[in-house]
């Protein structure tokens, strides 16, 4: 025993392993981890000019700490690769996975990813059935060189995967830093990788039951991991709700209900990793059929996306260079890696485009779409995976940022699109009081069934320059929102229950956000936020509201303040809401609560616009959308019906030239929407004359109760008989000649208003004077 001990002592002495024996393993991997996510954000301060992103820097951070950096150095190998660390290791990595692609699926928009299925498979198999294909040639040579085996047909089947896969979280974080996840392009290039990785990983499953011993034993694992995870979605389905209930006087769930939900998830995916599958794909459907109403889900996006993408992420990716041992491939070995790199690029590359060609999507657009789907995902050849990733990373980086116009956010007004294309809302409150009149807006957007609708509601808070010192304990306070009670509090809790009850009896689904800043800049994040979801259009709430009394009231200058800049800045059209008509807070609002809607058309883009946007609410099979024109008197036409009626060739309305005047290209747009739409009896009509502003606004106060919604673009259309002398009373020009006559206390209108102003793509308006 002696002789043992003072054996042992010397190993220690000369840095040994056994000498980890006397280290905390415990401590030991909370200080690995701590390490990794400082050299990291170290890298990631480097390399963020260069383009590359966190995966990379986080890879290059683990590969200084692990075996190919300072893990080479035996003191510091003493602590950080302990044997007794390599379990943990991989219950780290594998529950930093298991909550990756929880939130992958989580944070998935179903409707899309269904929508562009068809294309994204096309996509994906391109790269897969070209890299099968290289794989199946260069076989014999790499089962030579590696000196294996094992079952040639085993071999095959995983370096077909090798070179085929894709790392479908390394993918979506990319393209989310690149803030084009909400793009088409993006949507597109995320789904593609999923149906890549899940392809990858299910064909590896069904490889690995049928090359076992007891095949019949695998195949019934199989059966029961499949069951488990049927019954977890069945559960969560039914405890989702029943929680949404039990809170349904809360912000959000508890923190030990939310600790449960996890406990369930992270149960039903180490019963797969116990049946001896890969549980990316469980972990991933799981998140992907979770409800997506209430607050439960709400709360579990909040606690999660942050923390997985401070912490998890890093770990997930720095464990990946940490395992990587660099140093052993040496000589021919390295010769052979870089074979297989450039045969899984040039498979993925040239698949990838031929299946874009075929699908007739531009070339820039499946250059981005090949190299994306070159970042590898879960391969033992770890080197190949960081070598691959390094290269495409800044390649990306550099066409994104060339090309910024047709990957980023491209501002089109609706009146170019067609009633097909997304519709995206951002829609701003700064209190209760508009959010049943915005989502009477958004159910009715929501009426064509041959187009998506993404609906956003955005809280804005006003922040306070002076603060009330809370003395709370730490236990008192709930989580990093607390200061909810101060800033808005009880707004937040009405708000986000409306979303919820909404949700519920609409079954529209409405992203939540909220943002905490001052007046001053309160519009550059409504911008911003825009920008960031690629929103169609911005529905701002007036500044004033109605009284008991029918009389207009002011409530903040900042709101006015803010929408007057968001309207020059907005890089998008822009709506503002003059809530008069539409029903108070505590009923549920559906597209019948605007069933009857009026757009009034006095000529300009802005009307263009509003009848554009008209056009998407008209569409609801619940709403009757009437246009309104407005024409002087002396343009009074007798045969104007049988001119409108008669069907105009698609190639004249297209050959519409830049040097015809305003009045031609209102007719042509009017006409086009009354051979579409009017003829075929879905929405109406109506022509009225006017000589001056005082007949225009008389008109006005004779259908002031007929509608509960008027719709009217803002103006800026110069002279025009129609509204002579309206604007020498004007309060708010923000809204325009109109829009303010029809805001004002003055004139009995009992249906809300809508003002928009197109978005002009050269902002001639725009100053550099707030």
């Amino acid at each position: 025993r002696g002789g043992g001990g003072k054996m042992d002592a010397q190993r220690v002495m000369c840095g040994d392993p056994i000498g980890n024996l006397d280290v905390n393993p415990i401590f030991t991997l909370g200080i690995e981890v701590s390490c990794l996510l400082v050299v990291s954000h170290i890298f990631q301060l480097i390399l963020k000019p260069l383009g590359q992103t966190g995966p990379i820097a986080q890879i290059l951070g683990g590969l200084v700490l692990g075996r190919s950096g300072l893990s080479r150095f035996q003191s510091i190998k003493r602590y950080f690769l302990q044997d007794e660390l390599a379990d943990y290791h991989e219950l780290v990595a594998l529950l930093s996975r298991m909550m990756v692609m929880f939130v992958i699926g989580l944070g998935t928009d179903v409707p899309h990813m269904v929508h562009m299925f068809r294309p994204a498979t096309s996509i994906a198999f391109g790269g897969i059935i070209l890299c099968s294909i290289f794989a199946l040639a260069v076989f014999p040579f790499v089962y030579e060189e590696t000196e294996s085996h094992g079952d040639k047909f085993t071999f095959t089947i995983l370096l077909m995967l090798s070179l085929s896969n894709a790392a479908s979280p390394m993918v979506i974080r990319f393209v989310t830093e690149l803030k084009f996840a909400t793009a088409d392009v993006g949507r597109l290039a995320m789904t593609a990788v999923l149906i890549n990785d899940i392809s990858c990983l299910l064909v590896l499953g069904v490889i690995t039951a049928f090359t076992v011993n007891e095949i019949g034993k695998r195949i019934g694992m199989g059966i029961s991991a499949a069951l488990t995870l049927v019954v977890l979605i069945f559960i969560n389905k039914h405890l989702s709700g029943w929680l949404n209930q039990r809170n349904r006087n809360q912000k959000y769930l508890k923190n030990a209900e939310i600790f449960f939900l996890l406990s369930l998830i992270t149960f039903s995916a180490s019963v797969v990793e116990l049946y001896g599958f890969d549980s990316s794909v469980a972990c991933f459907l799981l998140g992907l059929m979770f409800p997506r109403r209430g607050k439960t889900a709400r709360t579990m996006m909040h606690k999660l996306a942050s923390s997985v993408s401070t912490f998890v992420l890093p770990i997930y990716f720095g464990y990946l260079g940490f395992k990587a041992d660099v140093t052993q491939v040496k000589g021919f070995l390295i010769i052979m890696v870089v074979i297989i790199m450039l045969l899984s690029i040039g498979g993925k590359i040239v698949g990838t485009l031929m299946a874009c060609r075929r699908l007739l999507l531009p070339l820039g657009e499946g250059v981005v779409f090949a190299f994306l789907l070159c970042m590898k995902g879960n391969i033992d050849l770890l080197i190949v995976r960081l070598a691959q990733t390094s290269q495409v990373s800044p390649i990306v980086a550099f066409i994104v940022g060339r090309d910024r116009k047709c990957f980023g956010y491209i501002p089109m007004p609706l009146e170019l699109q067609g009633t097909e294309s997304e519709l995206r809302i951002l829609a701003c409150v700064h209190s209760p009081r508009y959010v049943s009149c915005m989502f009477g807006l958004i159910a009715a957007s929501c009426g064509s069934t041959n187009a998506t609708t993404a609906s956003y509601l955005l809280h804005l808070i006003e922040l306070r320059e002076s603060r009330e010192p809370k003395n709370l304990m730490y236990h008192q306070q709930e989580d990093d929102l607390s200061d909810d009670e101060y800033y808005a509090g009880n707004d937040v809790v009405e708000i986000t229950d409306a979303v919820d009850v909404f949700t519920t009896e609409t079954g529209i689904l409405i992203h939540p956000m909220k943002e905490v800043t001052t007046f001053g800049s309160m519009y550059e994040e409504v911008c911003n936020r825009a920008e960031d979801i690629h929103a169609s259009i911005i529905l701002l709430p007036f500044h004033k509201h109605q009284r008991i009394d029918g009389k207009m009231e002011t409530a903040k200058e900042g709101v006015r303040i803010t929408n007057q800049k968001v309207l020059r800045h907005a890089p998008c059209s822009v709506g503002i809401l003059v809530e008069r008509g539409l029903p108070g807070e505590s009923s549920v609002p559906t597209a019948e609560t605007i069933r009857d809607i009026a757009v009034l058309f006095f000529g300009g883009p802005d009307d263009h616009e509003a009848l554009a946007y008209g056009i998407h609410l008209g569409t609801h099979p619940f709403v009757n959308l009437t246009i309104i024109r407005f024409s002087p008197a002396s343009s009074r036409d007798p045969d104007l019906g049988s001119v409108m009626s008669s069907t105009i060739n698609e190639d004249i309305l297209l050959s519409t030239s830049c040097n015809e005047t305003e009045g031609e290209l209102d007719s042509a747009f009017l006409a086009d929407f009354y051979n579409r739409y009017v003829t075929t009896g879905q929405m109406g009509y109506v022509e009225k004359f006017a000589n001056d502003g005082s007949e225009t606004v008389m008109a006005l106060r004779d259908i002031g109760d007929m509608y509960s919604l008027f719709i009217v673009g803002k103006g800026g259309r110069g002279f025009s008989p129609l509204t002579t002398g309206m604007s020498d009373w004007e309060e708010c020009p923000e809204i325009g000649t109109v829009g303010d006559i029809l805001a004002s206390s003055d004139l009995d209108v009992t249906g809300s208003i809508l003002v928009i102003q197109q978005h002009r793509n050269i902002k001639i308006m725009v100053s550099n004077n707030d």
